[in-house]
């Protein structure tokens, strides 16, 4: 038997299954499907159709699944993959890729802090709107001050009179003839 051939044994000895992949790397199923139809995967078929992984398949599903855990885009790490593939990828630049997802992150931080700041600035406003609201309303219905009614164009009952409602005669629908 040639060296050849018996690499190629010994490769499909050692192929893995989708569902072997996923449970070495943490990475589920679905998610190697949709590596696989972006194109960021590309198994091999046996002669049944299933999909055959090998060891180096396994170390590119953990270098996509460490770079998604640290934030990089699906995109980002498509345009990084060939060069991881083929060795070119240094460690310099590994380096340099996270030092400018920390930079993005940082900004991403400064922008939430704004928008907290600027919740917390309108929770406080409307805090003082309830107040001045509740305020107001308790002057106007204070003992002993006018009968004004708080909102506009709208007259008060006289409460002292009867405390039955208004006649039903009152608000009969005028019917045409």
């Amino acid at each position: 038997m040639s060296q050849a051939s018996c690499s190629a044994k010994l490769a499909t000895l050692l192929a893995m299954q989708i569902s072997e992949l996923a449970a070495q790397t943490g990475v589920s199923v679905h998610a190697l499907r949709h590596y696989e139809k972006l194109g960021l995967l590309q198994p091999e078929r046996r002669a049944s159709g299933y999909r055959e992984y090998s060891d180096v398949m396994r170390r590119e599903v953990v270098f996509i699944a460490m770079s998604r855990s640290i934030g990089f885009s699906l995109k980002a790490i498509a345009a990084q993959l060939p060069a991881y593939r083929v060795g070119r990828l240094t460690f310099g630049q590994m380096v340099d890729a996270m030092r400018e997802r920390v930079a993005e992150l940082d900004a991403q931080i400064g922008t939430l802090k704004n928008q907290r700041r600027a919740v917390i600035a309108h929770i406080a406003w409307m805090h003082k709107q309830q107040r001045a609201h509740e305020a107001k309303k308790a002057h106007a219905l204070a003992p002993g001050k006018s009968c004004k009614a708080p909102w506009p164009n709208v007259k008060r009952r006289n409460m002292s009179a009867s405390a039955s409602p208004p006649s039903q005669t009152s608000h009969a629908r005028k019917t045409r003839p």
